[in-house]
């Protein structure tokens, strides 16, 4: 490595390179806010003078009121629904929010309480758990990541925002850019991967998507950045559980999405369920307050999660429900969900002086802020004759567009895939003719809609083609009684698609699996299936990555299509039958066991890195090396052939980066097969020698091309300080820019081989 043995640092304290912006070719980030935030009441802004001449008259009690959010009738944790205690306090002005309600005419009927019925009239902020879509279900956050396309997840929060704020809905808890390497965790579905390049791009799209510019529009939400912080880093993949993390770690993989989020104008902020190196999030100052409101400047406020605060206790780290109050408090948490230990132990802790006024006036300015911006002073109803009553055709066809975009072709032998439309079809498995293609944070509200089944979907797209069907094995695997029936019908037919894989309801919150396997005797019907010798490919429903075992090398075909939502079934026939071109790549790595986990592409090199000839590496003794398929994996119906990265100059000045400059990358893609079709660019960085070690691969870029057969184009990158940065342990934040060699990666996986050498001097 001759002499770039980093050497010369240029330092930035502070938050003055931000921690994760949401572009694939970004500009350097501008300086991030000074640590000395105005204090509450001094702010600038259209509606600060209100919102002081409004404090001016509130109580105590009222203040504490708005601070509170109750729930509805829905039960979403521990302590069930609050919907008599939610009216009492609305008509009292001492109530905020209020979630799980939903409805033109239910939450009008709850805001005339709040603004008719109170002493000073202040609407109420209603909340939904709105993840991907409401009436129309899009899919899942970890499929619309497998696009590699913002838009997709856009896409989802325009149609949501929609159809949630004409029903009554203000505010959606959503994006959630938990980045994890815990495929176990059942709440992987519900984020973006394993990547905090990607999923601050989502997080960000999708907070645009939500909130659009201007909130008071009637087809808008607030968005909420959830959970903060290192929700996903879990252990054991086990929910709620425990986190440990290091300052670099906590600042170079999970901050960047909520940094993003912020960039992009998110209104809310959640605390997630997890300790943070012993200390519970919701009582975790350092991120809450010193990173995310002094140093980079959040003016929105924090909300905890259901029963979150009160939690502390259990925790062990607070002793009652009112040292839960204080603790949460102080270190941040603005509004708390379902548990009431700030309101209830507000007035107490202010006599004690153990919270202050000015802390509290701080955190009702924070809401009440929101809720002008929502427009909701001025128009506190919603429109009960022109509310959205359910799925429109244009919603429709867009949750069916963005679930073909999500869809990642696996394995495709001899290119079994497309499939022709004449014929005899047969269409097996449990999930053949089943409706549960939603996902985990459907909601209940969509319930009324029955999404497209892939047997429904198989027959319209192929009506020439005989289609027959037998289910073969239940969903939970157990029966085995079809089988049989299922292995005839495949002798009998030219081709079989056999779709299987995990209920919704088995990922998700509190879904946590030991296990990866498809579950119960599914294995067994695709095996019985191969055991015939006939043509057959395999669909594969999931909310996270699923090991394969001995079937994937039977199988021709493998098409992961995640839970794809309302129109999945559409979906997965489009790209079964060639109408759609798959696309899309894995956002996260698939193992080829549990027992090889946490496996993720962005890992450290260790000082013995796997070596075949060498027996003292990085390895299992029983198992191959490496992942079953590697994050950013996807193949095509096509062929592309991508160039190595060409960079604008072959060395660059440390102090020029530092003042803004950047290094283009441009890569050349070309089309060589005979179909039009999508390929995702992606670009690597590894930083070989530093002071802290670096990732062997580091995402830094992407773009989804589509191109005609034969067609070229070339894709470029901006490559900053940013990217070619990183955090150090210090916990006032100190961003590194150091002196040396950079290698540069393109390719169309975290695999990518074409490389070159950037120095930075």
């Amino acid at each position: 490595m001759n002499d770039v043995r980093r050497r010369t640092v240029l330092a930035a304290a502070g938050g003055t390179a931000i921690a994760g912006k949401a572009a694939t070719a970004r500009a350097q980030a501008p300086p991030a806010p000074s640590s000395d935030a105005p204090r509450p009441g001094t702010e600038s802004g259209p509606y600060e003078t209100r919102i002081r001449a409004l404090m001016a008259r509130m109580t105590i009690d009222e203040k504490l009121g708005q601070l509170q959010q109750f729930a509805w009738t829905g039960d979403t944790g521990p302590g069930g629904g609050q919907t008599t205690a939610a009216e009492k306090a609305a008509r009292r002005g001492r109530l905020g929010s209020v979630l799980n309600i939903y409805g033109a005419r239910t939450t009008n009927t709850l805001q005339r309480m709040a603004v008719e019925k109170s002493r000073l009239g202040i609407p109420l902020i209603f909340g939904l758990d709105v993840i991907h879509g409401m009436w129309t279900t899009f899919p899942i956050p970890l499929g619309q990541a497998a696009a590699f396309d913002p838009a997709v997840a856009e896409w989802d929060a325009e149609v949501s925002a929609g159809e949630a704020r004409s029903n009554g809905v203000h505010w959606a808890f959503s994006p959630m850019m938990d980045v994890t390497h815990e495929p176990r965790w059942g709440r992987i579905a519900e984020g973006d991967g394993e990547d905090p390049y990607l999923a601050a791009a989502l997080a960000a799209a999708k907070t645009r998507g939500y909130q659009g510019d201007d909130l008071r529009s009637r087809r808008r939400l607030a968005a909420c950045a959830k959970h903060m912080i290192a929700y996903g880093g879990v252990e054991g993949g086990r929910d709620y559980n425990t986190v440990d993390v290091s300052e670099a770690r906590l600042r170079n993989f999970y901050l960047p999405p909520f940094r993003a989020a912020l960039d992009a104008g998110v209104a809310t902020v959640m605390a997630s369920f997890n300790t943070v190196s012993g200390v519970p999030a919701h009582g975790y100052r350092h991120a809450l307050t010193d990173i995310l409101k002094e140093e980079w400047g959040f003016r929105g406020f924090v909300v905890s999660d259901y029963n979150g605060v009160q939690e502390m206790i259990v925790h062990g780290y607070a002793a009652d429900r009112s040292d839960a109050a204080r603790l949460a408090f102080d270190a941040g948490i603005d509004m708390e969900m379902a548990s009431t230990t700030i309101n209830e132990y507000g007035k107490r802790l202010l006599r004690s002086g153990q919270i202050t006024v000015e802390r509290l006036d701080d955190a009702v300015a924070r809401i009440l802020r929101l809720k002008f911006r929502l427009g909701l002073f001025e128009h506190p109803y919603a429109d009960e004759d022109t509310a959205i009553a359910g799925p429109t055709k244009a919603s429709r066809a867009a949750a069916r567009e963005a679930a073909g975009r999500t869809m990642v072709l696996l394995k495709n032998e001899k290119s079994t895939l497309p499939l022709d439309r004449s014929g005899s079809i047969a269409v097996v498995g449990p999930f053949a003719d089943s409706t549960d293609l939603r996902g985990s944070w459907a909601g209940t509200w969509a319930d009324a809609f029955r999404p497209v089944t892939v047997l429904d979907a198989v027959k319209d797209a192929a009506p020439k083609a005989s289609v027959s069907h037998v289910e073969g094995v239940d969903a939970s695997g157990r029966s085995t009684r079809g089988i049989a029936r299922a292995a005839s019908a495949a002798r009998a037919t030219d081709v079989t698609v056999v779709v299987v894989g995990e209920a919704a309801t088995l990922s998700g919150e509190a879904s946590v699996r030991s296990d990866l396997g498809l579950p119960g005797r599914q294995e067994r019907l695709i095996t019985a299936i191969a055991d015939t010798g006939a043509p057959f490919v395999v669909v594969l429903l999931s909310g996270r990555p699923l090991t394969m075992g001995g079937w994937l090398d039977r199988t021709p075909a493998v098409l992961q299509a995640w839970h794809p939502g309302l129109e999945g079934g559409n979906a997965i026939a489009d790209v079964l039958f060639g109408t759609v071109n798959p696309g899309g790549k894995l956002p996260v790595t698939f193992p080829r066991t549990v027992g090889q986990i946490p496996l993720y592409y962005n890992h450290e090199n260790t000082g013995r890195p796997y070596d075949r000839a060498n027996h003292y590496t990085s390895k299992y003794l029983d198992l191959a090396y490496g992942p079953q398929f590697p994050f950013g994996h996807g193949l095509s119906y096509t062929t592309f052939d991508i160039g190595e990265p060409r960079l604008s100059v072959s060395r660059v000045r440390a102090e020029a980066l530092r003042k803004g400059d950047t290094v283009e990358v441009a890569v050349a893609v070309r089309n060589t097969g005979r179909r039009k079709g999508d390929e995702v660019v992606q670009l690597y960085i590894r930083d070989p020698v530093a002071s802290i070690v670096q990732p062997v691969r580091r995402l830094s870029g992407f773009r989804r091309v589509s191109l005609g057969a034969g067609k070229a184009t070339t894709v470029r990158f901006r490559l900053s300080a940013e990217e070619l940065g990183f955090w150090t342990q210090d916990p006032h934040g100190r961003f590194l820019l150091q002196k040396g060699e950079i290698r540069v990666f393109a390719g169309n996986s975290s695999l990518a081989k074409g490389g070159r050498t950037l120095t930075i001097t």
